[in-house]
C-alpha cells in the first residue's frame, strides 16, 4: 500500500487499549474558567468561532496536519454549527509537548481538553488518519458522560480492518506518496527546513496510524456517518463498509465525486452534507 493510506498529509505551519476507554484527566477550577476561545487549551482551535452555535464539531486532522487544515471548512458550516479543529502537539503553536505515537494516548488527551466547550451538544468529525482518532475520542466522551450526537468519518477503512497496508522504507519513499497525494504545496519540498518537520510529524502519524486495530467490538453508541469519495485509492473493494459494526445506532454512507483529498476540492459540498447530518439527526 502506498503511504497515503495512513491518511494523507498537508503540514500548514503503539496500538489502542484493548481493554477499554480511559477516564478523562481531571480540569482544575482555572482550566475551566471562561476564557477567549483560542487561550483554553493549545490543543483545541476555532478558526470561525460562534457567537450561540447549537452544537460543535471536534475536527480530528488528518496524518501530517495541523488544525489550520479545516479553516476552510469552518467557515462553510452555517453559524449555528462551530467547528473545533484539533492541533495535534508538534505543530505549530502547540510544539511545546513531543508528538503521540499512539491513538489511545492522543484521544485520551483530546478528549480531556475539549472539556471546557462541552456546554453545548457536540460531534465529532475525522478524516483518514482523523477518523480513527475521532472514533476513539466519541468512546472516551461517551464513557465520561458527554455523549458526542454523531460521529462522521471519511477516507480510511474501519479502526478494525487494520490499513491494509505496507510500511514505507525511508524518508524518499514517504516523499514520492505524498507528492503523489498532492496535498503539500511542492514549495514544501524544494527546501530541507520546510522538509524536515513535515516528515517529522507524518512519520510520527504513520506509527500512529499503522500500530492502531480496534477490536471488532469497539463500538460507539451515536450514529456513524461515513462520507466516500468515488475515486479515493484507499477505499476499493468497500473499505468503508467495516465501520458499520463500530456503532450501536444508525449507519450511512454518503457518496461523493473525487480522490482521496475529496473534502478540500469539495468544501461548500462536504459543510452542507455536514450540516444536514447534524441538523437531521439522530439517523
Amino acid at each position: 500500500m502506498k503511504f497515503a493510506r495512513t491518511g494523507g498529509a498537508l503540514f500548514s505551519g503503539n496500538s489502542c487499549d484493548r481493554s477499554g476507554t480511559t477516564p478523562l484527566r481531571g480540569h482544575t477550577e482555572g482550566d475551566m474558567a471562561v476564557q477567549p476561545l483560542d487561550k483554553r487549551s493549545e490543543w483545541i482551535r476555532s478558526a470561525v468561532p460562534r457567537v450561540n452555535p447549537r452544537i460543535r464539531l471536534v475536527c480530528c486532522p488528518y496524518a501530517g496536519a495541523s488544525a489550520s487544515a479545516y479553516n476552510a471548512l469552518s467557515a462553510a458550516l452555517p453559524e449555528e454549527v462551530e467547528a473545533l479543529s484539533v492541533q495535534y502537539p508538534g505543530r505549530p503553536g502547540n510544539r511545546g509537548e513531543p508528538p503521540v505515537r499512539d491513538v489511545g494516548a492522543l484521544a485520551d488527551r483530546i478528549a480531556a481538553e475539549v472539556r471546557p466547550w462541552l456546554d453545548r451538544p457536540v460531534a465529532v468529525f475525522g478524516h483518514s488518519f482523523g477518523s480513527v482518532v475521532a472514533f476513539e475520542v466519541t468512546r472516551r466522551l461517551e464513557a465520561a458522560g458527554a455523549a458526542p450526537r454523531q460521529l462522521i468519518v471519511s477516507g480510511r477503512r474501519s479502526p478494525s480492518d487494520g490499513l491494509g497496508s505496507h510500511t514505507p522504507h525511508d524518508d524518499q519513499e514517504i516523499i514520492a506518496e505524498l507528492k503523489e497525494l498532492g496535498g503539500i504545496p511542492p514549495r514544501f519540498f524544494e527546501k530541507q527546513k520546510f522538509l524536515e518537520p513535515i516528515l517529522a510529524v507524518v512519520k510520527n502519524d504513520y506509527h500512529a496510524n499503522s500500530t492502531y486495530l480496534a477490536p471488532e467490538n469497539a463500538s460507539v453508541g451515536c450514529p456513524i456517518s461515513f462520507l466516500s469519495a468515488d475515486a479515493d485509492p484507499y477505499l476499493t473493494g468497500g473499505g468503508e463498509q467495516g465501520w458499520e459494526r463500530h456503532t450501536s445506532a444508525g449507519f450511512r454512507i454518503r457518496r461523493f465525486s473525487g480522490g482521496h483529498f475529496f473534502l478540500n476540492e469539495k468544501v461548500a459540498e462536504v459543510a452542507e452534507e455536514i450540516a444536514g447530518i447534524l441538523r437531521n439527526e439522530p439517523l
